[in-house]
């Protein structure tokens, strides 16, 4: 049979890998008389109602896969009796419920993967003991209560995700020394707290580090500059202040988020030639002038300064960012006019300078720009004729 599996000795059934293949109904109870089960991968189908408590009798059973079903109900508690288990990934369903504190005694575990459910309550401490642990992933569920301290002990832990959960308290300062880690995503939560200071000597091989959507204060540690396997990094929406460190020997960041935070200088980060998706600098309180070395940010897709009190003419050679979608330069002191080397920005879907100083002619260039589909030239002093075609034909597009 597809994707069934028997062991040769015995013949009895040791793999289910029936993944993606539109099956549905509820998971009968009589899984638990598969005892030789090793693998069990349901993933990709449209199971629903409870996880049957029978599962928990499998006690050869090494990874529970589950991935993107309908399932339904609290996650058995004795699931801790199989203690074989290395992966447990139960993401994408309507679990309901607390965590069971039991899944801490499964001292094999590797992977734990809870995320897009509706789990509430408080991260049980006793995920602390789960010392093989390697991915710890309980994001976007309903969960309240602290980080535990515990958690300090999952040395080997290499993906860390808490997001878009309603977590409270600080990070325990412990868990920043958790050196394995390449992710850490404890992003859209009410925690507090500042970050640690050696976080690049502390975290050498992290490469997704989010915060953002929290509550927390402080600096941005200078040391990250140090953090040189960093392809992401999101410290938005915080109450972060200071100045931004130089980032400039984070040759692999491809993504940098710092909106909406009180950050007060920051325009070396314009100087990254390897930001080839976004940077976001956002409703802060930069000053002074877009630096010409904006132009080695030539794969760069998406830029936004906006809401700042940046000032000074727009560099010519804002021209040289070939691969920008969207720049957002709104809500700023700019002045002067638009340069004549945004006519190669020819990919550009979103241009913003409304709320600035700007004046001159608006450019005859940008409607030859076939992809532009919001155009915000509003409250600057430009003079001259408004041109007809292209963008400016759609009223709804142009402001």
């Amino acid at each position: 049979w597809l994707g069934v599996t028997c062991g040769r000795k015995h013949q009895r059934v040791t793999r289910l890998e029936l993944q993606f293949q539109k099956l549905s109904g509820s998971l009968s109870p009589y899984i638990g008389n598969l005892s030789f089960l090793r693998e069990l991968n349901l993933s990709g189908n449209n199971f629903r109602n409870d996880i049957p408590q029978e599962i928990g009798g499998l006690r050869r059973l090494e990874t529970l896969s589950l991935i993107n079903n309908s399932l339904s109900g609290e996650i058995p508690s004795n699931l801790s009796a199989c203690s074989k288990l290395t992966l447990v990934d139960m993401t994408g369903n309507q679990l309901t419920g607390e965590i069971p504190s039991m899944l801490g005694s499964l001292s094999n575990l590797k992977v734990l993967n809870l995320q897009n459910n509706s789990l509430r309550g408080s991260i049980p401490p006793s995920l602390g003991n789960l010392s093989s642990l390697e991915v710890l992933s309980l994001a976007i569920n309903r969960l309240t209560g602290i980080i535990p301290e515990a958690f300090r002990q999952l040395t080997n832990l290499s993906d860390f995700s808490v997001a878009q959960n309603a977590i409270s308290g600080i990070v325990p300062v412990a868990m920043f020394n958790l050196s394995n880690i390449r992710l850490f995503d404890i992003g859209q939560n009410k925690i507090q707290g500042t970050l640690h200071s050696d976080i690049s000597i502390t975290m050498p091989y992290v490469e997704f580090f989010s915060i953002t959507g929290n509550q927390i204060s402080g600096q941005i540690p200078h040391l990250i500059s140090n953090a040189s396997n960093l392809n992401v990094l999101h410290l938005a929406d915080n109450k972060l202040s200071g100045n931004v460190p130089s980032l400039e020997k984070l040759n692999k960041l491809y993504k940098c988020a710092l909106a909406i935070n009180h950050l007060g200088h920051g325009e070396e980060v314009l100087e990254l030639s390897s930001l080839s998706i976004e940077l976001d600098l956002s409703s802060n309180y930069l000053t002074g002038q877009l630096p010409v070395e904006v132009e080695k940010l030539k794969n760069l897709g998406y830029l936004d300064v906006s809401q700042n009190k940046l000032s000074g003419l727009l560099p010519n050679n804002l021209g040289s960012c070939v691969s920008m979608e969207e720049l957002l330069l709104d809500g700023n002191l700019f002045e002067g006019s638009i340069p004549s080397s945004l006519s190669s920005l020819r990919g550009l879907e979103a241009l913003d300078v409304s709320n600035n100083n700007l004046s001159g002619g608006i450019p005859e260039f940008l409607v030859n720009f076939g992809a532009l589909k919001y155009l915000n030239l509003s409250f600057n002093d430009f003079e001259g004729v408004v041109p007809s075609e292209g963008v400016f034909k759609n009223a709804s597009a142009t402001f």
